[in-house]
């Protein structure tokens, strides 16, 4: 079992000081695959949780019908309608032009989600499979949640064994994850199962639960800080903004952005991104919760997130 203090020190070392020497983009730029027209929060809640965490840009690729709410709830955000989902005159032809449009924003990202309200329209998961082909391509890291996961546990080889992907399963998506990959549903400690299920795969886990179990098929973290006891949703679509903050700053870090020891290892930066996210969405839903108790929504989280992050990773 990996150290929690070990890894709370390498978090510290990747969130970068804030200067004036550096110009826009360069403190990280996420973009967020997701957004229909039924579900509208969750691709809002993954970018905007990036931004208040200290990315500097954020865009969200979705549907059109998407579009216009997703900008109403925040100038912040950068929105690309992209992801058109007329079935009139459907042809393989036309969902490579929208998949090549998507990925000429790549080289303005730094990390990519995936999931986040995409619906499980067979044509918008048809979108999703061919962008993250596109994003391995090219490098590019990978969180993927919600349906997402759905398109992972019916062709695993989509993400399997690239190892700059993140998958954040909740309870059901991770025992359907562990069916498709043959695990059995037995006595077997979460830790084990998480474990043996991030090496088959070949990336890294997050069993979302009442504690939420990391593992790179090599080690295994467990994150128990104290969250609350609402389980409002939309609260992993946070998480996966965090996540793809810490990444973004990960890739700083190794552009060695400021001065530093240069002393964690590219193969830590999933990890130590996802210990971070989850660290800071639960403490962030208890002093919500604190506040508004049982009538707490996720939005209430989003002005906690900079102070907490503040509280638990600043220098």
């Amino acid at each position: 079992m990996t150290s929690q203090a070990v890894v709370v020190d390498k978090i510290k070392k990747i969130v970068p000081p804030l200067s004036h020497d550096y110009h826009k983009g360069q403190a990280g730029r996420v973009g967020v695959v997701g957004g229909s027209e039924d579900y509208t929060g969750a691709a809002y809640f993954s970018a905007i949780a990036a931004l208040k965490s200290g990315v500097d840009m954020a865009h969200v690729i979705c549907e059109p019908g998407a579009a216009t709410v997703i900008k109403g709830y925040s100038p912040d955000l950068m929105v690309h309608p992209y992801l058109r989902i007329n079935e009139n005159n459907r042809s393989a032809a036309k969902s490579e032009r929208i998949i090549d449009t998507v990925a000429e924003l790549f080289p303005r990202i730094h990390v990519l989600v995936v999931g986040p309200g995409l619906s499980r329209d067979a044509l918008m998961l048809e979108y999703a499979k061919g962008i993250i082909l596109r994003a391995k391509k090219e490098n590019l890291p990978i969180i993927i949640d919600a349906d997402g996961l759905f398109l992972v546990q019916n062709d695993p080889g989509i993400i399997q064994n690239y190892q700059k992907a993140v998958l954040t399963p909740n309870v059901n998506e991770f025992r359907r994850l562990c069916n498709t990959m043959g695990i059995p549903n037995d006595n077997t400690s979460l830790e084990e199962k998480t474990l043996r299920l991030s090496k088959l795969f070949g990336v890294t886990i997050i069993q979302k639960g009442k504690n939420d179990i990391i593992s790179n098929g090599e080690s295994v973290i467990v994150c128990d800080t104290t969250g609350s006891p609402r389980r409002c949703g939309g609260q992993g679509d946070i998480l996966t903004g965090l996540i793809a903050t810490f990444i973004a700053w990960g890739r700083a870090y190794e552009n060695k952005l400021w001065n530093h020891d240069n002393s964690i290892q590219s193969s830590e930066l999933p990890v130590l991104a996802s210990y971070a996210g989850c660290t800071i969405v639960r403490e962030c839903s208890r002093v919500a919760f604190e506040e508004f108790g049982r009538s707490m929504q996720t939005s209430d989280l989003i002005p906690k997130i900079g102070p907490v992050l503040d509280k638990l990773y600043s220098r």
